[in-house]
């Protein structure tokens, strides 16, 4: 999920649309779309099982109307009242009955974590057979007709109630399908961990220009569907904070066939719990920047089973946003709640934007920091600006919001390192776009981890196609970078996912060649052939930049790396 978000992308409990929204206090989003503001993940719909048609007779008659039909599973979702589920509790043909809780969704180059998680040192598949997994997405469907998606194997249903599959009008889902498959080698946008490797059903349950929120109900139906379209792997960028029998046990059941269900941690900054990811049948997966380093929204509790890249991550969006002068174009992020549309017009360097400058028809700079971006863009529009570009006072992307308003003017967020750059090109042409298109976006939260991991269990499966589920599970955790306290803790699991060390822990190969023997391999960080000579966890340090993972510690004259 992702906690901050862009244009019209919902905000919820497991993802975070922002690298770094701490700098302004006024950043922020409304209270009630903040992590860890009370969710209504009830509202009087229950899933009843039944054990005759009997039973389901009388929670249709209860309830006047069926919201969603589980034949499969002897099993409804209906509203009731409580009253009416005391009725039903004492009758013979009944055997459960539980509130059918909510489900929010989780926010050419190579992104960081696609480099991080070692997916390009996994071989190619092999050649004879079907190498490709089917990994089923559960989220807000995808925008399949994206510049990104060439050539994709994708197929999917709609579990949303409204719109396609193949239409997505949030932009997560889309965000979530490029870090597992963007295309590889087309010349444009990003590349997915595992292009190559998987075929990808999608199961779409959220809709709406905020994503929404789906049933615990729908969640297991959404499941159910990647079960039959014959799914090894099931990402789920998704949860919330109330446990369901109900679900818990369709995903056991799910385990016990063959299937790996890979879900977000939340992104709350706490130890609460967080479903489906915390059911022992699903790994759950907790974020990282690009240091390795915890995601301070990142859930810590004893269900993080594995770590994965979830800040500021590059993929696919719904969105195009950028700014072009000078013969560059810069990249940046839609800022929710401007207008959409394109503005052109000489650029001026607006500084912080604190106060109304002389901007008629510009388009105008502005550096984050001390006011909220909506100050920032009410200055610009009543300066006359055409539109706005807001780079970052840190290092990375951003996205943002204007929360508490909106304006007539298209408004853009920059990462640090290209509005310095562009403002090289004062007093020249440019042209600011925020609009609907082939776009890509800087997301974080654990729903942005989680596809790293669904993807890489993909890419190890496609090479070992007779391991089970279980052995992919045992070979990511047991090859996985340990991160944080020694062994498995709250923060990371296991540690970082790694695709190569999982490959040859599976028998895949002996893994890279660190020897000084003329041969640079930069995945090896203490390769003397990389110029790169540092000392392995273990060895003795004094400092951190001693040490090849940067975590040096210990008491003085003591310290080993980490």
């Amino acid at each position: 999920m992702f906690r901050t978000s862009l244009r019209r992308v919902a905000l919820s409990t497991l993802l975070v649309a922002v690298a770094a929204c701490t700098n302004d206090p006024t950043d922020l989003q409304p209270a009630a779309s903040q992590p860890g503001a009370v969710r209504a993940d009830f509202d009087g719909r229950y899933i009843v099982t039944y054990k005759s048609s009997g039973g389901r007779s009388a929670a249709a008659l209860a309830a006047g109307q069926v919201a969603l039909e589980m034949p499969a599973r002897s099993a409804v979702a209906v509203r009731l009242t409580e009253a009416q589920v005391n009725e039903l509790r004492v009758r013979a043909d009944i055997a459960s009955i539980e509130p059918d809780v909510r489900r929010y969704p989780m926010a050419e180059t190579t992104p960081y974590g696609v480099t991080m998680v070692q997916a390009p040192l996994v071989p190619a598949a092999p050649a004879t057979g079907d190498p490709l997994v089917k990994l089923c997405i559960i989220d807000s469907g995808i925008s399949a007709g994206h510049e990104d998606f060439s050539g994709l194997s994708v197929n999917g249903t709609n579990d949303s109630g409204t719109g396609s599959w193949n239409e997505d009008t949030c932009g997560h889902g889309t965000h979530v399908a490029g870090t597992v498959a963007a295309t590889a080698g087309n010349g444009v946008g990003v590349v997915g961990v595992a292009p190559d490797a998987v075929s990808v059903h999608i199961v779409k349950v959220f809709d709406g220009a905020d994503c929404g929120w789906a049933y615990s109900s729908s969640l297991v139906t959404a499941l159910d569907r990647c079960r039959s379209a014959g799914a090894k792997v099931v990402s789920m960028s998704l949860g919330g904070g109330t446990k369901s029998t109900f679900e818990q046990n369709a995903f056991a059941q799910a385990y016990a066939a063959g299937v790996l269900s890979i879900a977000a941690a939340g992104n709350d900054g706490n130890t609460r719990l967080s479903y489906p990811a915390s059911y022992s049948s699903v790994v759950s997966v907790a974020a990282v920047d690009e240091n390795k380093v915890a995601a301070d929204f990142s859930q810590h509790n004893a269900q993080v089973e594995i770590a994965a890249p979830g800040v500021a991550v590059t993929s696919t969006y719904i969105y195009e946003a950028s700014l072009s002068v000078g013969g560059n174009t810069y990249q940046g992020s839609s800022i929710e709640l401007a207008a959409l549309g394109t503005a052109s017009g000489a650029l001026a360097n607006g500084g912080l934007c604190d106060s109304v400058g002389s901007w008629s028809g510009k388009v105008v700079l502005c550096e984050r920091g001390t006011i909220s971006f909506y100050d920032k863009v009410m200055n610009a529009q009543n300066g006359g600006a055409s539109g706005v570009a807001i780079y970052n006072n840190v290092a990375g992307g951003f996205a943002g919001t204007l929360s508490t308003g909106s304006s007539t003017i298209p408004a853009i967020s920059l990462s640090q390192a290209d509005g310095q750059a562009a403002l090289n090109y004062l007093g020249q042409n440019s042209t600011l776009v925020s609009d609907h298109g082939d776009g890509y976006a800087d997301l974080s939260g654990t729903s942005m981890a989680t596809p790293h991991v669904s993807a890489v269990a993909a890419l190890v499966w496609a090479q070992f196609p007779a391991a089970t589920n279980a052995d992919i599970r045992a070979a990511l955790t047991a090859s996985a970078e340990d991160l944080g306290a020694a062994g498995r803790d709250d923060y990371y699991g296991y540690g970082l996912v790694q695709a190569r060390a999982a490959y040859d822990l599976l028998g895949g190969g002996t893994g890279p060649d660190c020897s000084a023997d003329g041969v640079c391999n930069p995945d090896c960080t203490d390769d003397p052939d990389c110029g790169l000579v540092c000392t392995p966890k273990g060895g003795a340090c004094t400092t951190s930049s001693d040490c090849c993972n940067g975590k040096c510690g210990g008491k003085p004259g003591n310290k080993t790396c980490k």
